[in-house]
């Protein structure tokens, strides 16, 4: 069936919220659907989409009661013929949500919440949206909790693209970059450096972990506002020959293929996709108890889960990964099966698609 829809964000950053979006649109596109998206005119999802082949419309979303935006956006509505509204963000939920409301086209709105942070008004969801979308059943459960209708809410996981992230189709060229053996135990963090994702918790972790095999090596890629922090504490720690910091990288894949376990305990994660791509990728993950995290890794199957901001407890599971070698094997192969089972692009499409089909089909009725 065919239909057109509007995907708003108002954030001007990259993550992985507006990676999201994009391979929806794309996904969407394949299956008929003509998807719009509106953005800043400053913003890299606007220059992405543009050469991902998709249509993109720009208008400056100042604040969250602006009252350009919403009439450029009533306007689009019109002028587009735009069936479904899909916000993303706080401010272009508000503003598209009010012009959908205000609309006599009468668009349906979802509302997609990808964060596992508190939320500060209710209004968007559950007067403005028809329908909302959350990326973990975590955070559906949140949203419950804060007074949304349990029946208005569909928990549809992020997922990756499991062709790019595939064990067979990529080299492990990290070692011979890093100049490392094959035998060296490499455990790889690839995350926005952000406090919260939990560095320093490694960096804490990491004397335990040498004490019981010390020719380990750690690295770090990303980049972000504790990248400083994270550097002086390597070397007041004197750790400086045992974590490597790669820097934002393009070549994630190559990375995850090189490595021996991928760990992250960040403290707050509305899934967790970086576990994703490390278990599409055949790697054992490790990750703390918190948020969205427990739905991906399976304690004990395809990783472990330890106690948040604890570095003993962390290092412990390096350690156990590390020295059964069989184990880590068969947990990187249940791994990569959870991934395509449940967390490919593809399947967030299907679902994302059938989702929007049912909306229209209630109306019609």
């Amino acid at each position: 069936m065919t239909f057109s829809i509007l995907h708003t964000e108002s954030s001007a950053g990259w993550g992985g919220q507006e990676n999201r979006t994009l391979q929806e649109c794309i996904g969407l596109k394949k299956r008929g659907v003509r998807a719009l998206i509106l953005c800043q005119p400053e913003s890299r999802l606007n220059k992405r989409a543009l050469a991902e082949g998709i249509e993109v419309r720009t208008c400056r979303m100042r604040k969250s009661y602006d009252i350009l935006a919403i009439s450029h956006i009533l306007k689009l509505i019109r002028s587009e013929n735009i069936d479904i509204i899909s916000t993303h963000s706080g401010r272009d939920s508000l503003l598209a949500g009010i012009a959908g409301r205000l609309s006599r086209k009468k668009p349906i709105i979802v509302r997609t919440r990808h964060l596992a942070l508190p939320i500060t008004s209710k209004f968007t969801y559950n007067l403005l949206a028809h329908k909302v979308v959350t990326v973990s059943e975590y955070v559906r459960q949140y949203l419950i909790g804060s007074g949304i209708a349990p029946g208005k809410i569909a928990a549809i996981p992020t997922g990756i693209d499991a062709d790019k992230f595939n064990p067979e189709k990529v080299d492990d060229s990290l070692r011979q970059e890093l100049g490392l053996q094959k035998d060296v135990p490499v455990i790889g963090t690839i995350s926005i450096l952000r406090r919260k994702k939990g560095h320093h918790i490694i960096l804490d972790a990491i004397p335990s972990v040498l004490k019981e095999i010390p020719e380990a090596v750690f690295v770090f890629a990303g980049d972000g506002p504790q990248k400083e922090n994270i550097l002086n504490k390597i070397k007041t720690s004197g750790l400086s020959e045992k974590v490597f910091m790669l820097g934002l990288r393009t070549d994630i894949p190559e990375i995850l293929k090189s490595i021996d376990v991928f760990a992250l305990p960040t403290l707050q994660e509305a899934l967790g996709t970086s576990f994703i791509e490390a278990m599409a990728m055949g790697k054992p993950v490790i990750g703390a108890d918190v948020g969205g995290v427990s739905e991906v890794i399976k304690n004990s199957v395809n990783g472990y889960l330890v106690e948040p901001d604890n570095p003993h407890a962390l290092a412990e599971a390096i350690i156990k990964t590390l020295k059964d070698r069989e184990r880590a094997r068969s947990m990187g192969m249940e791994g990569r099966k959870i991934a395509e089972k449940y967390y490919t692009v593809e399947k967030m499409c299907e679902r994302m698609y059938d989702l929007y089909l049912s909306l229209i089909k209630e109306r019609s009725q």
